[in-house]
């Protein structure tokens, strides 16, 4: 004779049975996070950010090139025509004679001149516009690119329409969209679900070369007073 199969039924506790425990203790907060959205391995075709042109540190570099050299020519050619140069071009050589290498002075000129090289060097060699997120290229001849407060703006609206939710943050970076949404109403973990389904098809549709994790955190409006 076979034995009764209803004894495993009655010891297995039902998902339902967890929610209701949950909601007694009083759940204020619900978060998880995601890995980025599974893509093929060539859908960005390699495209990484776009390049900025830096017109304000170009400008910059080039006002005080020009500046410069103006200034040293001008003196050049002052004592070439039997004028004395400038007091600046002869207090700084005689400084530059008199002082050791290891003056502080000295050291701490050396040091700001390399500093600004290097970030001379840092802004030619990357490329820069952080704020906008490249798209997958559709056309070979045309690319794209989403500013990150659109892709913020366009993912809080899909937000607002989760039911349950009362006001959402969103912040975008290259590669994690942190949401903090407030719920005044439904199980925190059914919230933060639908606000996942919602969210991920919202970061498929923005349709970026590199879809950016996700991750959500739902919370209880704070109490007044």
């Amino acid at each position: 004779m076979s034995e009764p199969q209803g004894s495993d039924s009655t010891t297995r506790r039902m998902p339902v049975m967890e929610k209701e425990a949950a909601s007694e203790l009083g759940q204020s907060a619900s978060a998880a996070a995601y890995d980025p959205l599974p893509t093929a391995a060539d859908e960005d075709g390699g495209q990484g950010r776009f390049w900025s042109v830096r017109r304000v540190p170009a400008g910059i570099v080039a006002l005080l090139l020009l500046a410069g050299a103006g200034v040293l020519l001008y003196d050049i050619a002052a004592v070439r025509a039997d004028q004395p140069a400038m007091h600046w071009r002869r207090s700084l050589a005689r400084q530059l004679a008199e002082r050791p290498l290891d003056d502080t002075w000295v050291l701490v000129g050396a040091g700001v001149a390399a500093a600004v090289g290097l970030l001379l060097i840092v802004l030619a060699v990357t490329p820069g516009l952080r704020g906008i997120l490249p798209m997958r290229r559709v056309h070979p001849d045309v690319r794209a690119g989403l500013d990150r407060d659109a892709a913020a703006t366009a993912l809080r609206d899909r937000a607002m329409e989760v039911s349950g939710v009362r006001s959402v943050r969103v912040r975008t970076r290259r590669t994690k969209v942190d949401v903090r949404a407030v719920s005044h109403f439904r199980e925190l973990d059914d919230v933060r679900a639908d606000l996942d389904a919602a969210l991920a098809d919202g970061i498929r549709g923005l349709g970026l070369a590199r879809p950016p994790a996700l991750s959500v955190h739902v919370v209880r409006p704070g109490r007044k007073g």
